[in-house]
């Protein structure tokens, strides 16, 4: 090591800490005050990137401490955990590492949290209707979604509901809210919470119509009025309600999350459509008729290249296409 090198790294262990600045990227970044050396200094603490090392990862399970469980549904679990020990501290209040676990898992996670290739689709009513809704039942028919019903009639999370219409009171009309299982419940730039419907019939946006518009004014209302309510800090400006298209499961629920929170790829255009821009839309739909629906739109979004719709529908229709 160079003697420049030496002195720099030097630098950094006699900064003396006196207030943080910032939190950005949901927590992952803080921005602090300090001096070293008497003089005003700027410390940048970024989570670097985790190594690929088959060495390391193979290590991180058995070396985490203090872990605990935010919950468990179905196959999926959730916990907060430290990488290492943090001195003369609580090491649950200082965990820095948020885990989920999948157990057991499926082939269709395994392909899901695969690194691929992502494709810029465009589905069409004819081939939403010829080709994506029968794979979307043949998706529910698989039974997947045990884990939102668990949740639905109370048999799982109960605790962690923020608010819920009286159960089975009117289930066309019911729905839930509590956090979403990838959010750390505490940091609250980037919170993210799930809302959830009662009813069975609506499987995604695709399902809307003109004639739910009453219900989704009234939904968005009370998510809004719940999450300020919870989370005082936050008013009903700082939150954007979105819904996925396509969704990672087949019964319809909404995103609420914190305007502050970083777009990544699930809240980017291709995955996420506004709640606002799916009402609007339908309330300019087809003058009176009460029927009309998002089942009659043009929709694109993105698809990754492993996953069944893009292997079983897309690809398939892309080289009838080509070959005609």
């Amino acid at each position: 090591m160079s003697e420049s090198e030496a002195n720099a790294e030097a630098l950094v262990p006699k900064f003396k800490f006196e207030r943080l600045l910032n939190q950005d990227q949901a927590g992952r970044r803080s921005s602090m005050l300090g001096t070293i050396d008497g003089q005003p200094a700027l410390l940048i603490l970024e989570r670097a990137p985790f190594p690929s090392s088959a060495d390391y990862l193979g290590s991180v399970p058995a070396s985490l401490r203090a872990i605990r469980n935010l919950g468990a549904n179905d196959i999926y679990h959730w916990y907060l955990a430290n990488s290492g020990p943090v001195s003369g501290a609580d090491s649950h209040e200082f965990a820095d590492l948020k885990i989920n676990l999948i157990w057991p898992c499926t082939e269709k996670h395994i392909k899901k949290y695969s690194r691929q290739g992502v494709r810029f689709v465009t589905e069409t009513p004819e081939i939403y209707r010829d080709h994506v809704r029968p794979y979307m039942q043949a998706q529910r028919e698989a039974g997947r979604l045990n884990w939102a019903f668990n949740i639905i009639e109370g048999r799982k999370e109960a605790e962690d509901v923020i608010y819920r219409t009286p159960y089975g009171e009117d289930p066309e009309e019911g729905f839930l809210l509590l956090p979403d299982l990838n959010w750390d419940r505490k940091t609250l730039d980037a919170l993210h919470l799930l809302g959830l419907v009662e009813r069975r019939d609506l499987w995604s946006l695709r399902d809307l119509r003109k004639k739910h518009l009453p219900w989704l004014r009234h939904m968005k209302a009370k998510f809004l009025d719940a999450t300020t309510s919870v989370y005082p800090s936050i008013e009903r400006d700082q939150l954007k309600l979105y819904l996925h298209y396509q969704p990672t499961y087949y019964h319809l629920h909404i995103h609420i999350v914190h305007v502050a929170l970083e777009a990544g790829a699930t809240q980017a255009t291709g995955k996420a459509v506004g709640l606002e821009s799916i009402m609007s839309q339908l309330e300019t739909m087809a003058g009176d008729d009460e029927e009309a629906g998002m089942d009659s739109v043009t929709l694109c979004y993105t698809l990754g290249e492993a996953s069944d719709l893009w292997v079983d529908v897309f690809e398939p229709l892309k080289r009838t296409n080509t070959a005609s």
